[in-house]
């Protein structure tokens, strides 16, 4: 049933069939598996105006204006930036800016890669709540699914502040967000790092997670969903590809 799920699994993973387990040492290494040269190649990598998917996700929302602070009413989930980001100074930058929401399912690859290129400004991971979602969701066992926009603010993330070269995008932010059960975000970059645009930021390890990408109300981004509207029922988009570019 797995192959079935994953029918190019040894062509696009680091794996060898012919040992037990594909190689793989424990369950932690097989989630983290990486891909294997080429097969998610950088779009666009000399354009610094291209954004590229930070994670093999499917899109969830797309926000834009968002509040500093917002309301939590019984049925919505709104974003409130000073939530999500733990009240860090740097938050007060993204007001009425825009937030893209990306679902990572437990068959996807867990690891984070840089949207842009630029130098890691701040690193930071908040310990949060397990299993959380949303009162309105009850007991379905796809609440945490539902629920990924309440999850932002409560659920333990990781938060990796980027000033990216491209000056039209400036101070962005890059947050992984555990869901359910996963709270092992480990980021792999450090402060004053500089990145290039499809390199590795960090990894999820285990189970499946959602991501957001941040940006500061000046930004202007065209986004591409590849012809998909965002929602609980859309597909994965490949890691590194055009997510966005930016409008001058």
């Amino acid at each position: 049933d797995a192959m079935k799920a994953m029918p190019n699994f040894a062509e696009d993973f680091v794996c060898d069939p012919g040992k037990p387990f594909y190689g793989f040492t424990s369950w932690d290494d097989f989630f983290t598996r990486q891909f294997r040269k080429g097969k998610r190649p950088v779009a666009s990598p000399d354009d610094d105006s291209v954004i590229v998917n930070a994670c093999e996700s499917a899109p969830y929302r797309l926000a834009r204006k968002v509040r500093q602070n917002d309301l939590f009413w019984i049925k919505a989930q709104p974003y409130s930036l000073n939530h999500m980001l733990d009240g860090d100074p740097l938050s007060a930058q993204f007001e009425r800016g825009t937030i893209y929401q990306a679902f990572l399912s437990a068959l996807s690859y867990h690891r984070w890669h840089s949207p842009v290129s630029g130098t890691i400004v701040k690193t930071k991971v908040i310990d949060g709540s397990y299993y959380a979602e949303s009162l309105v969701e009850g007991f379905d066992p796809a609440g945490p699914n539902d629920s990924q926009g309440y999850i932002t603010q409560v659920a333990t993330r990781a938060l990796i502040f980027i000033q990216a070269d491209n000056p039209d995008i400036g101070l962005m932010c890059v947050m992984f967000v555990g869901m359910a059960e996963v709270s092992s975000n480990e980021i792999t970059v450090y402060e004053t790092q500089h990145v290039k645009k499809g390199e590795q930021l960090g990894m999820f390890h285990f189970g499946g997670s959602t991501h957001c990408l941040i940006f500061r109300p000046e930004v202007k981004l065209d986004f591409d969903m590849h012809g998909q509207t965002p929602s609980l029922h859309s597909n994965n988009i490949p890691l590194k590809a055009r997510i966005a570019t930016v409008i001058k």
